[in-house]
């Protein structure tokens, strides 16, 4: 019997281009890249040479440019550090951050510690598809909302969420911007 993968939200087979390049890290420099021996400062090397080539990619600064374990650390280092940016900042916008039911758990666990820091999250329902309404996000928001976090493809159920409407929203009623240094978007949070 055929076996078809169709998690590919969650997680998806590694390319053969990428793993041709990878290999030599798992076999010969496979050094701590925080190390000061040669194997470390191999790996810091390469890994210097990504995060380079990714921030050209994007049209970024390679400073810009974190590499983490996956996709909960992603979320918690966005999530906090956009919250805990600057106080000064959150105390005139106001802690109000908006995300759905059905988000990630690296998300919904995060704002749920956020919450016991003095952050107010409305978790919008979604319908029976799984897509939050938007008259529902809108009259969400207030004068204190700073961050909408909401994923783009459900990795449990598939469902796409209109983001280009959802950041249309953002853009009109939130005050609060992060701007990037990005030639090819304009990127806010």
């Amino acid at each position: 019997m055929k076996r078809i993968f169709m998690d590919n939200a969650s997680t998806t087979k590694v390319d053969p281009e990428v793993l041709n390049t990878m290999l030599p890290y798992f076999t010969e420099f496979y050094g701590n890249p925080s190390s000061i021996h040669a194997f470390g400062r191999d790996a810091r090397k390469a890994v210097d040479t990504a995060r380079v080539n990714v921030a050209d990619l994007i049209g970024a600064k390679d400073d810009e440019i974190i590499f983490t374990a996956g996709g909960t650390e992603s979320d918690n280092l966005a999530i906090k550090g956009i919250s805990f940016l600057n106080k000064d900042k959150r105390a005139t916008k106001g802690p109000h951050i908006i995300t759905s039911v059905i988000e990630h758990p690296g998300v919904l666990e995060t704002c749920r510690h956020l919450e016991t820091q003095g952050f107010k999250v409305k978790y919008l329902p979604v319908d029976t598809d799984g897509i939050i309404n938007l008259t529902d996000l809108q009259k969400s928001l207030s004068k204190n909302t700073f961050l909408i976090t909401i994923m783009s493809a459900n990795n449990e159920i598939g469902t796409i969420q209109p983001i280009e409407e959802i950041g249309k929203i953002a853009h009109e009623e939130i005050s609060f911007f992060i701007p990037m240094q990005s030639k090819q978007s304009q990127n806010f949070l």
